[in-house]
């Protein structure tokens, strides 16, 4: 209780839960489109190629968070255009990408004035505390983008995710899907880094729509299961760091970890694991 009175009392803290419920909805929903296309890889590479936009916006003195997010979303669109025209094996371009960014990221934030440890810490393992009104504002424009695109996209997206070539003879535009999520992939991650930083955000992106997986078999069923499974991961997370002062990204993961065991005990008491549909 002591948690939910806090909420109130601190700025912060309302903040940070806030954020929790908002990166919850959309990692729920963009996380599995991600797992069903089996492109977690992708969205790991996404995710640390942001970290090189991050370090050079941070040498500059400009905001890291756009930074991070053209870097994310010119790696996005850049992954998918290489696995398309077959140039390079899309698996060699995220990795390319992965350490580049990374390298370039450690770079800069390590050459600008003024630069402490703490700061690339911050950025790699999260600090939600740090979450302002203006990141809960975007996070809510994001949520509103992302839930109407799920939910008059539906089709097309399911489609697309399981299987282009089917896809395309029903008539749909695979392009266009896949470079629209691409950017909403790229997006709601470097919206998401202050909350699970870089190291850990993958884990929010494909824990919740796993679990949704092992007991739904249906792609719509998972889109709604996932971010309530999110949601309660971040709030649970956020509420045992406030109250045992530990690490939030980790206490986050900890709990979705659990839940998963659950949800495998689940699936094998009641028999063999659902297909996705």
């Amino acid at each position: 209780m002591e948690f939910f009175n806090d909420l109130v009392r601190y700025g912060y803290l309302g903040h940070a839960f806030a954020a929790c419920i908002l990166s919850g909805v959309t990692c729920g929903i963009i996380g599995t489109y991600v797992v069903c296309r089996r492109m977690v890889f992708l969205a790991g590479g996404i995710t640390h190629a942001s970290f090189g936009g991050l370090g050079i916006a941070f040498y500059l003195g400009a905001d890291p968070m756009l930074g991070a997010l053209l870097f994310a979303l010119l790696s996005a669109l850049g992954i998918e255009r290489a696995g398309e025209r077959g140039r390079i094996r899309e698996d060699s371009a995220i990795g390319i990408v992965w350490s580049v960014g990374m390298a370039v990221g450690a770079l800069f934030m390590s050459l600008a004035p003024g630069y402490v440890s703490g700061d690339l810490a911050a950025y790699l393992f999260g600090s939600i505390v740090a979450v302002t009104g203006r990141d809960v504002t975007a996070l809510i424009l994001l949520t509103a983008v992302v839930t109407v695109v799920a939910g008059l996209w539906l089709r097309p997206i399911v489609y697309t995710a399981f299987d282009r070539d089917f896809a395309r003879s029903r008539g749909v535009h695979t392009r266009l899907v896949s470079y629209l999520m691409a950017a909403l992939v790229a997006t709601t991650i470097v919206l998401s880094i202050r909350i699970m930083g870089i190291v850990l955000l993958i884990s929010l992106l494909t824990l919740p729509a796993t679990i949704a997986g092992m007991l739904h078999n249906s792609y719509r069923t998972m889109s709604v299961a996932a971010p309530l499974l999110a949601v309660t991961g971040n709030v649970a997370g956020l509420a045992l760091s406030y109250r045992f002062d530990v690490p939030p990204g980790a206490a986050v993961i900890f709990v979705l970890a659990l839940m998963l065991i659950g949800a495998k005990l689940l699936s094998l008491r009641n028999g063999k694991a659902p297909a996705h549909r």
